[in-house]
């Protein structure tokens, strides 16, 4: 038709899966589509229902802003990394509030949410890289936690909470 607006091209150099009419699919994203059809076809709920929640997370992560835009492996990843988070602190909360069937849910959700995550750093490997940056930026006491928070956190990208790394770097400035 007249000025209907080609898909884009499925076969040749560089191509990947195609999401829409955004362009290429991230390589995780795309297992993430695929894990979901086949946890479908296995009949596997739990499977099915979290990665389901997980492409609806990244496809409300894609049309937020001004304009759509198709997530970096990186970003999925993140959002990957925030969903989990939230599963480990809804079952928390599912248990403190004595409801184990629920926390227990959510632990199975997690679970499946972390095949796709990288592997966490240990508490070791983590003061590894903080005293490594302290080094590296010179910093002497708590008031230069900023500048090494700057430093290790791409470093650490997605395998240490936040948290956890603000708490190893005020113990390394502050011992």
């Amino acid at each position: 038709m007249a000025g209907e607006v080609p898909w884009p091209e499925r076969s040749g150099p560089g191509s990947g899966p195609v999401c829409g009419r955004m362009g290429p699919m991230t390589a995780l994203k795309a297992q993430l589509r695929g894990d979901l059809t086949a946890a479908m076809k296995a009949r596997d709920q739990v499977r099915t229902r979290t990665l389901r929640m997980a492409l609806t997370s990244l496809a409300n992560e894609e049309v937020a802003g001004k304009a759509p835009r198709e997530l970096s492996d990186d970003e999925v990843l993140r959002v990957l990394t925030r969903e989990a988070k939230r599963r480990r602190e809804a079952a928390e909360a599912f248990e403190s509030a004595g409801r184990p069937e629920q926390a227990a849910a959510e632990r199975a959700e997690g679970e499946v949410l972390a095949g796709y995550l990288p592997v966490p750093l240990t508490d070791d490997e983590l003061a590894a890289l903080v005293s490594e940056a302290v080094a590296e930026t010179g910093a002497t006491g708590m008031a230069s936690m900023g500048q090494v928070m700057k430093t290790v956190t791409p470093r650490v990208a997605g395998r240490a909470e936040g948290g956890r790394v603000a708490a190893a770097v005020r113990k390394a400035l502050s011992g």
